[in-house]
């Protein structure tokens, strides 16, 4: 799964996620609450957070579709997978 900053950082996106109703990789963003504004600035916090750039081919829907593609992507462009 993913690490406790990612749940962190996606979390305040999300207005219609209960507090402590569980994230799972199958969780529909747009279901609790994630629109195309909060899409551009959630992108912006996990490029700040984690240090990458997301690339041109990694910015589509069905990359905010769940909290799991989500974090695949970032996954995919850290450091540590690229090693």
């Amino acid at each position: 799964m993913w690490d406790d900053q990612f749940e962190e950082i996606l979390r305040p996106f999300l207005p219609f996620l209960p507090p402590r109703e569980e994230l799972t990789p199958d969780t529909g963003l747009r279901d609790l609450g994630l629109d195309s504004l909060g899409m551009v600035q959630l992108l912006g916090t996990l490029e700040e957070a984690y240090g990458l750039r997301f690339r041109d081919n990694a910015l589509t829907m069905d990359t905010f579709r769940t909290a799991g593609a989500l974090w695949d992507t970032v996954r995919s462009m850290l450091p540590s997978a690229a090693s």
